[in-house]
């Protein structure tokens, strides 16, 4: 009899809704009620969606998900918070597991309902499986195999480069990562991808 594998799922493989798209996508307006789909894809093929239904009215906010799970009608509400910015300009929104009852800003679905990553077993990060010694390679020499992705983000039509005449800090951050990747000597870089 064949042993059972014992890779574990991976949290960047599972399904996820996160604050930051409801916010992106208008869902967190104050006192209103939406309603539309979210798609996952991969690849350029989708791989799932479930429809979406957003209270932000402030008796009690909720988050309703409508979706199949294995041919059955799965519906149910996760309660939203929300708790004033550190910066003063108005609301930091957050999902309360129903799970674990726990604050967050991301749920994941492993099993049948969304709920936060401490509520599964066995779950992992994608780095967290890598070997010790790609890890260190990936520390040193990482920057330089994503230095296209850099250029590719800052030469983006949107992107920001300055504020108010100063440079923005996702840009200065891009520019020294660059910066570092390009001051990695080639002999370094060819004696880590010989070894």
């Amino acid at each position: 009899m064949p042993k059972p594998h014992t890779f574990p799922t991976l949290y960047d493989d599972l399904k996820t809704v996160s604050i930051s798209f409801l916010t992106k996508h208008g869902y967190l307006k104050p006192n209103q009620w939406q309603s539309g789909t979210i798609t996952w894809s991969r690849n350029g093929n989708k791989t799932g969606s479930i429809s979406i239904r957003v209270n932000t009215q402030p008796e009690s906010p909720y988050l309703e998900l409508d979706y199949k799970c294995n041919e059955a009608p799965i519906n149910y509400r996760v309660q939203l918070i929300s708790a004033p910015s550190n910066l003063g300009k108005g609301v930091v929104w957050y999902f309360v597991c129903p799970h674990t009852g726990k604050r967050c800003r991301k749920l994941y679905l492993a099993d049948t309902y969304f709920y936060h990553r401490s509520a599964f077993r066995g779950c992992m990060y994608e780095k967290q499986t890598q070997s010790k010694k790609y890890r260190q390679l990936d520390k040193t020499l990482g920057l330089y195999f994503r230095t296209d992705q850099l250029f590719e983000q800052i030469y983006k039509k949107h992107f920001k480069k300055q504020y108010a005449g100063k440079p923005t800090k996702k840009y200065l951050k891009f520019t020294q990562q660059i910066q570092r990747a390009e001051s990695i000597p080639y002999h370094e870089i060819e004696r880590a991808l010989i070894s």
